[in-house]
């Protein structure tokens, strides 16, 4: 408890699922995936415009047993749409017209393998920066422990993901609520102090941020990194993705 009697949460940063296994948190906690380029940034788009839930897959055999199924399937590898699928993994193909009121399957190279990661934890929620206030602000009246995993890129660090997590920890250390016994944590927000004046200039680094430009698909840069274009929180309730807020 602080001072003023309040009960005190903490804030982890996980940089890769493969870390996951080791994070320092183990009592009641709440997982933040974050895939900014673009898997929870689509997903949060989605939601804004009328999806009604949607499962994620971890591999792309199950992808296309849904399809077969007749589902929508948005499904990329290495940024690039497959085939079988009627959506890739970019924000502005999530329009109202074509998935309002629609059940979507949803496989990524790094996103839902990510969730696949973290499946056990009781409460998974998808974090942004086109949701970050509303993320905050949900997180805040959880009352509950944070660890912000980081998809990152194939297993490997991402700066995308990595500020966004900084950002995230820095507006929770900003309330009475949340302190940070976490190194990974204290690096994010030194990425964010970097990043957060010029965060288009800072992108500019990220390897994924050229491997979507020699893709064409960097359209989507700009808007990914635009806070609070949604109030929606989206959350994993082990077998969907709905929307709680």
């Amino acid at each position: 408890m602080n001072k003023e009697g309040n009960f005190i949460y903490t804030v982890e940063v996980c940089f890769s699922p493969k870390l996951y296994p080791e994070i320092l948190t183990k009592e009641d906690f709440i997982v933040v995936l974050v895939d900014i380029l673009r898997a929870t940034t689509s997903i949060c788009t989605a939601f804004e415009n009328g999806v009604k839930t949607i499962i994620p897959v971890a591999s792309l055999d199950e992808a296309r047993i849904l399809k077969a199924q007749g589902y929508l399937v948005a499904s990329e590898q290495d940024g690039k749409k497959l085939d079988f699928a009627d959506f890739g993994n970019s924000a502005f193909s999530f329009t109202r017209d074509k998935i309002e009121g629609k059940t979507l399957v949803y496989c990524t190279t790094n996103g839902t393998r990510a969730l696949e990661t973290a499946k056990d934890a009781k409460t998974i929620a998808m974090g942004a920066f086109v949701n970050i206030t509303a993320l905050k602000n949900w997180l805040l009246k959880e009352n509950k422990n944070v660890v912000i995993l980081c998809s990152g890129w194939k297993n490997k660090f991402c700066l995308e993901d990595s500020i966004f997590a900084g950002a995230l920890t820095d507006a929770l250390l900003a309330t009475p609520g949340f302190i940070t016994r976490c190194d990974s944590a204290k690096a994010a927000l030194d990425l964010w102090s970097l990043a957060k004046h010029d965060i288009l200039g800072y992108i500019e680094k990220a390897a994924h941020r050229h491997r979507l430009k020699r893709l064409g698909l960097d359209d989507v840069i700009p808007y990914s990194f635009i806070s609070d274009l949604t109030s929606v929180v989206p959350v994993f309730n082990g077998k969907e993705i709905i929307k709680i807020v």
